[in-house]
């Protein structure tokens, strides 16, 4: 499961932009540093591949093995 921590976030788009499945999306909240985050759109389709969690400088996204 992708879980985005939206308070490390500073809005860089790197996950929106190298998903493969382009199922990331800035979302229309902000953080309270005042950022927009991504939302992911359709967690079904996620590969679990992990690259938006590597291209994050920010170590905001997570990737577990693990559904809720």
């Amino acid at each position: 499961m992708l879980r985005i921590n939206p308070i490390l976030c500073k809005s860089c788009g790197y996950c929106i932009k190298f998903c493969p499945k382009q199922i990331l999306n800035m979302g229309s909240e902000r953080n309270k540093r005042g950022f927009f985050y991504p939302s992911l759109t359709d967690s079904d389709k996620c590969l679990s591949c992990a690259i938006c969690a590597s291209v994050c400088p920010e170590g905001a996204i997570e990737l577990n093995g693990e559904d809720e």
